[in-house]
């Protein structure tokens, strides 16, 4: 019996250690590939400027030189801003998939960036010389309002907040929310202005954008990656995370958190960009299993590839004019979304 016992955890053991240098190897594979990507996206243009030029700019600047103020002054910048949302879109998802048992779980359909996106147009109705940060501000809270709205509804409906009740509660809060977003921006004449922002973007990321990013992303990650081992257990339920001792209230608020806060930056900089949260945490769990230390840091690093990917395609599309990034992600994310909605994506 104990040679028995101490095979089966040698083979736990073992099984551990391959998906961990499995989980290792593709994030690395990943991660050079955003790098050549971040690259690619930099060189990419009104007039496209070459690898080496893009190399030269970053690490021996010379502000004499026109591409090289353009590259660190426009290019860059967005396309880190690019990486980073994608990456934090990502973890976001996954985090809600986690928490909530729920495949369909994402920051575009729980009702979060409709959150964020009725408390930016408030902002800028009612403060229209509102700065970035001010917006981002705005931002945070009206995600964090959207969360709260969809977790609240979906707890006091009979019978307790379950996954299917949670998506329902989530594209109810959002439609409405939606609506008072439209009826505000069309009576205060500033659909134009939003329409760009709903669309998804990424063209006015500054360094200033790219600043906030970093503050929220050390933030978020971190308490995500802090609570990774929680999500995993809770994703297996809520009697068996009871069961094991975990604090279920604690790990569930920490990981709100991380979904408010990521987002709200994610969507004050670049806008309305759906479906990398639906998306990635489904590939990755593909790739690296259902252990959330593994899903998380993949996630992130998925998310970037897809989103300055998809920013590259948002160039060329329909060059020389730019096609709203939201658009690309969503021809990716709708045919998945319609996948997982038909039950054959199970798995979370």
């Amino acid at each position: 019996m104990s040679e028995h016992a101490n095979h089966s955890e040698k083979q736990q053991l073992e099984g551990l250690t391959s998906r961990y240098l499995r989980a290792t190897i593709i994030f690395i594979i990943a991660s050079f590939l955003v790098v050549f990507l971040l690259g690619v996206s930099i060189s990419l243009g009104v007039t496209d400027i070459q690898l080496q030029t893009v190399w030269e700019a970053v690490f021996a600047f010379d502000s004499s030189l026109t591409n090289h103020q353009v590259i660190w002054e426009l290019r860059l910048p967005r396309a880190l801003g690019a990486a980073l949302v994608g990456a934090f879109l990502a973890v976001s998802g996954a985090v809600m998939q986690g928490l909530t048992r729920n495949p369909l779980a994402s920051p575009s359909i729980m009702g979060v960036t409709h959150g964020a996106a009725f408390a930016l147009i408030v902002a800028i109705v009612f403060f229209p010389t509102i700065s970035n940060f001010g917006m981002t501000i705005s931002a945070f809270i009206g995600a964090g309002l959207g969360v709260i709205l969809v977790f609240a509804v979906g707890s006091f409906s009979k019978g307790g907040l379950t996954p299917v009740k949670l998506a329902l509660a989530g594209v109810a809060v959002g439609g409405m929310l939606s609506s008072l977003s439209s009826a505000i921006s069309l009576h205060f004449q500033v659909a134009k202005q939003m329409s760009f922002w709903y669309a998804g973007g990424l063209a006015a990321t500054d360094w200033l954008s790219v600043k906030i990013l970093l503050i929220a992303g050390g933030v978020g990650l971190t308490l995500a990656f802090i609570i990774s081992r929680a999500v995993t257990i809770l994703s297996l339920g809520e009697d068996v995370s009871k069961g094991l001792g975990q604090n279920t209230l604690v790990a569930k608020s920490l990981g709100i958190i991380v979904v408010f806060v990521l987002t709200g930056a994610a969507v004050s900089v670049a806008g309305t960009v759906g479906f990398i949260g639906l998306v990635i945490p489904h590939v990755t769990r593909f790739f690296v299993g259902t252990d959330y230390r593994l899903i998380i840091p993949v996630s992130a690093v998925f998310g970037s590839l897809l989103l300055v990917l998809s920013d590259i395609g948002a160039r060329l599309v329909n060059a020389p004019y730019e096609t709203p990034v939201g658009a690309i992600t969503a021809c990716i994310g709708v045919p998945f979304f319609l996948y997982l909605a038909r039950g054959e994506g199970r798995g979370i």
